[in-house]
Order: C-alpha cells, then structure tokens, then sequence
C-alpha cells in the first residue's frame, strides 16, 4: 500500500472512530455529518468520499462491530473446543450476548439498529473488512462437522440472528418481560430447535 493509499485509510478509519465514538456517546439522532468530520479532523467533502450520509455509516459500523463480536467468539470457540455443531452455536450467541451486556451502549447502538440486511454486510466478507470473514467462519463451523447436512443455511442465520438481537434488547437493557439471565435457558432451547429444523438426515 503506498502513501496516498495509506493516508486515505487513515483518513477512513479516522471516520469511523469518530462517528462510533459520537453514535454511541450522543446518539445518531444528535450526532451531525458536521459533528463526525470536526471530530475526525478531515473536510466535510472526504466524508462524502466514502459515504453518501450518516446512515450510511452507521450501517458499516454495525457490520463491522457485529462482525468483531463474531470472530472474537470464534477464537473464544476454539480455546473452548466443543465438538457438537449445535453447541458451537449456543457458545457463539451466548459469548456476543454476553459480550454486549457487559458493555451496553455497544448493545443500544447494535442491536436497536441490527437488520438482516445490515447483518449481512458483516457476513459477507468485505474487502475493506478482510479480517471479519463471519460467513468463511460459519462455513468451516458446517465443514468440521462432516455428518451435519444443512438445508437452506442462510436461512438459519436469518432467524437464530433476528430471534437473538430482538429478544436481547429488552431483557439484558430492561429486564423486560424477564431478565436476560432467565430469558437465556428458553433463548437456547429457541435455537436449538431451529437449527434441528435445517439439518437434514
């Protein structure tokens, strides 16, 4: 990477930081393109370089924070080496749920703005993004497991994703209608059950 290469990185992840300091210290709603470029320390026409609004960073932001908590439950994953493919799963939500009641603003700004569409910007492997492979993740988890079969495998990640993200909210923020502790053990038997109905005989 030469030096204009290099300085426009470092102008990017400039952006970045700064935008995901103000989401999650003031909010999105509160925090202007304005706010993100003076924070940043760049003119407001490199934000535009890269993109077109705010939301537009937000939504990369949550696909890289949410890929992170992922792969940083894989290497959790393998220390652990639990052999069961649908352990593997229950251990890696458990670990990103566990991860993001320990620190709750990440929590507001993931999971009250998480969509499968979103979600799949950090599955998909991104070339700005080279380190979060989340679906390269996932296909190796299926591949260590000769004797599972799955069928329609996105789909099970559409609905074990959603189900998690929706249901952590308001327990681990409210403890409503129960606390997140509680909601665990009923969570898990969730996805068991739907990671039952996508393995084929």
């Amino acid at each position: 990477m030469g030096k204009v290469d290099d300085n426009k990185q470092q102008k990017l992840e400039s952006l970045f930081k700064s935008a995901y300091d103000l989401f999650l210290t003031q909010g999105i709603s509160k925090t202007s393109i304005h706010d993100i470029v003076q924070k940043a320390g760049v003119a407001k026409g490199t934000f535009y370089l890269y993109f077109k609004d705010k939301y537009e960073i937000r939504d990369r932001l949550i696909a890289k924070t949410a890929g992170r908590l992922f792969m940083s439950a894989h290497d959790a994953l393998e220390k652990a080496q639990i052999p069961a493919f649908e352990d593997k799963i229950i251990f890696i939500v458990d670990y990103v749920l566990d991860e993001m009641a320990k620190n709750k603003p990440v929590l507001r700004f993931i999971s009250k703005n998480l969509s499968w569409g979103i979600f799949r910007q950090a599955i998909t492997k991104n070339e700005a993004d080279a380190d979060v492979d989340v679906m390269g993740f996932f296909n190796k988890l299926v591949q260590e497991n000769p004797d599972i079969r799955l069928k329609a495998p996105e789909t099970m990640l559409f609905l074990i994703i959603e189900l998690a993200s929706s249901t952590s909210y308001s327990t681990i923020l409210e403890n409503d209608p129960i606390s997140y502790e509680e909601l665990k053990p009923y969570l898990n038997e969730s996805i068991r059950a739907i990671i039952r109905n996508h393995v084929t005989a």
